[in-house]
């Protein structure tokens, strides 16, 4: 970027911070955690109702490749906000020191489910005892099991793990090569629809008592404590968008669908309703962090995981940026 162009974009953050907004927006990446899905209609209806304009933000949508890898485009400055799993930032955190901190939270309570068709002997977290549960090796559905099994009465080693791609899942349960398959409860709606006409049944891990956070927006360190009020205006537009996709999922999806066609507006709308089902906490106000939640998270991902140094909660979150 030439000197004149960074000149202009400091100058427009200037402004915003002062309370006036640039007749023209300051171009933004933000990156998904996984590719463009129905869970992420919000971020659309945001942008789609001028609510990132208003804040000064001409938003670029990136498609990321897994939690992963939207860590690493926030910390590396390809985009300056993303959505990314919680556990995943404590794993960057404690294992390469990536200075990239969570501003707000999206999946207040765990996203991770385990579906299985409707009569198949599988209802309840018990009935998993004996089975084949098929899931992809690195699915955080997987990996955080024990801590699951153990707090649902789960006797762990009875339980059969199959790896198979994530595309293939769907397939696997639909045919019975598999009694189980893994997914975000959002998913919930790809799988009904890739299972059809045979019903699932849901079996969510945060009904077993754990507390932990699924995925929330992230920024860089150096971003949060340069820009503070650039970090508080994209938080206040896309609770925005949450808000009014969370009262009208319908009008969401048809705003999704005028921009990723190959989604079917009907599983759009059913990814967003469950994504209000993780995002809404009675008594809180949307996308605020709770630190008692950051704690959780990081006792579950150290208890589970190898990290080369301990995270401290206080290092995983910035707060104060919900309002």
């Amino acid at each position: 970027m030439k000197l004149s162009a960074r000149l202009a974009v400091a100058l427009a953050w200037t402004l915003v911070a002062a309370g006036v907004r640039p007749a023209d927006a300051a171009e933004t990446n933000f990156v998904t955690d996984f590719g463009f899905n129905g869970r992420h209609a919000y971020f659309y209806v945001a942008r789609e109702k001028g609510y990132y304009k208003a804040e000064g933000f001409d938003v670029n949508f990136v498609r990321g490749q897994g939690s992963a890898d939207a860590i690493k485009k926030v910390a590396a400055g390809i985009a300056t906000f993303g959505f990314a799993d919680a556990g995943s930032l404590v794993l960057a955190r404690g294992n390469d020191g990536v200075p990239v901190k969570l501003v707000s939270i999206v999946y207040a309570r765990p996203p991770q489910s385990i579906f299985a068709i409707k009569g198949s002997g599988v209802a309840s977290p018990k009935d998993l005892e004996g089975k084949t549960v098929a899931d992809t090796a690195s699915s955080s559905v997987r990996l955080l099991f024990p801590a699951f099994a153990k707090a649902a009465g789960i006797d762990a080693s009875k339980v059969k793990w199959v790896v198979a791609e994530g595309s293939a899942l769907p397939s696997l349960l639909a045919n019975g090569r598999a009694d189980a398959i893994c997914q975000f409860s959002v998913g919930e709606p790809l799988i009904a629809a890739a299972t059809a006409p045979k019903e699932i049944v849901r079996i969510d891990y945060k009904n077993s008592g754990l507390d932990y956070y699924g995925n929330g927006l992230i920024a860089s360190e150096e971003t949060i404590a340069k820009n503070p009020e650039q970090v508080r205006a994209f938080v206040r537009a896309t609770i925005r968008g949450m808000r009014d996709a969370f009262a009208d999922p319908a009008e969401a999806a048809a705003i999704m669908a005028k921009y990723q066609k190959e989604l079917s507006p009907a599983v759009i709308e059913g990814e967003t309703r469950l994504v209000t089902e993780l995002a809404e906490v009675k008594g809180k106000p949307l996308g605020q962090i709770d630190p008692k939640s950051i704690a959780g998270t990081v006792e579950v991902i150290s208890a589970n995981f190898t990290l080369k140094n301990p995270v401290p909660p206080a290092e995983l979150f910035a707060p104060g940026f919900v309002e």
